[in-house]
């Protein structure tokens, strides 16, 4: 089979990424990092001071970046921005940016062009209702807040970021509730999508429910 495509969608912190790249090696698929996709756009925007309230400034930005991932590097304008996508900064103000209509269609259009044609994965908020609501398998990973806040706080600890557990689990409500209630492509499960609590799992243990579940769907 040429074409497959594996939609995971979820909160922040529900483990999509990690698990989707164990996936995409077990099986041999493309790995598609959506989230870092607008994490590019929002460093842009940070970095070139885009008031995302005037159309006309964001639309000139969309027109004026290059966006290119090579072998698990992210490069905005040909600089390597892979660490800085992860900062504290990108994090915080990535979902106001990612519910920017402009932003989305052009986004969106660059996701369906490179997975034309093969066998990948992406994971995001809205892959399997707006990106591929036709997708062959679509997954739903959910998680208790406490639990993804644990998670997002060791792994700002592990790259020297000190924070606190309690201002992670109050940015990551908030996120919640601004990527559920948004205009545009709100994070919502996707009625034929298989529901994952990863709450009380391993990633490894993630990672061979959803191998399984596309090995029976090839």
């Amino acid at each position: 089979m040429d074409k497959f495509i594996v939609a995971v969608d979820g909160p922040a912190g529900s483990g999509k990424s990690t698990i989707s790249k164990i996936v995409a090696k077990e099986l041999e698929l493309t790995y598609l990092d959506t989230g870092a996709m607008y994490r590019m756009v929002t460093l842009a925007v940070i970095k070139n001071k885009v008031d995302t309230e005037n159309l006309s400034e964001v639309k000139y930005l969309l027109d004026n970046i290059k966006l290119d991932i090579v072998k698990d590097k992210f490069y905005l304008n040909n600089e390597d921005v892979s660490e800085a996508i992860r900062g504290v900064e990108v994090t915080n103000n990535v979902s106001r940016v990612a519910a920017i209509k402009v932003v989305r269609e052009k986004l969106v259009d660059m996701q369906r062009t490179i997975s034309e044609g093969k066998r990948v994965i992406l994971d995001g908020r809205d892959i399997g209702t707006v990106v591929f609501p036709n997708a062959d398998l679509k997954v739903f990973l959910v998680a208790s807040s406490e639990e993804r806040a644990n998670r997002r706080v060791k792994e700002f600890l592990s790259k020297g970021i000190d924070t606190d557990f309690q201002t992670v689990l109050a940015e990551i409500i908030k996120r919640d509730e601004m990527d559920s209630t948004r205009k545009e492509s709100p994070l919502i499960q996707a009625e034929d999508a298989v529901l994952i609590d990863t709450s009380f799992m391993t990633i490894e243990e993630v990672s061979r429910e959803i191998i399984n579940l596309v090995n029976k769907r090839i």
